[in-house]
């Protein structure tokens, strides 16, 4: 996801009340999220829906790593050739 510009990237809910499609253009268009404020603080985050996807399944990818590197730390883990044994007869070959 490319990095926010404050300058562009950075409104007031209001105009973005006023000027919803063209902040919907903008962030289509270049894929930066924009982030919205009231009363001068941060209060949400309009992203391209690919760009949250993409956090998304990054975000799960990350904590299936944590568990597989928790569960290898207490012992959990198997030997490479076990797992490929395992995954040989699921496939049935």
């Amino acid at each position: 996801m490319p990095r926010v510009i404050p300058t562009e990237d950075v409104r007031p809910l209001s105009e973005f009340r006023a000027n919803t499609a063209a902040f919907m253009n903008q962030v289509r268009e270049t894929r930066r999220p924009v982030i919205l404020t009231q009363h001068g603080r941060s209060a949400a985050v309009l992203l391209d829906v690919r760009a949250y996807e993409d956090l998304v399944e990054r975000a799960e990818i990350l904590n299936d790593v944590q568990i597989a590197q928790a569960q290898i730390a207490e012992g959990k883990g198997i030997a490479d050739s076990d797992f490929k044994k395992i995954v040989l007869e699921r496939l049935g070959l």
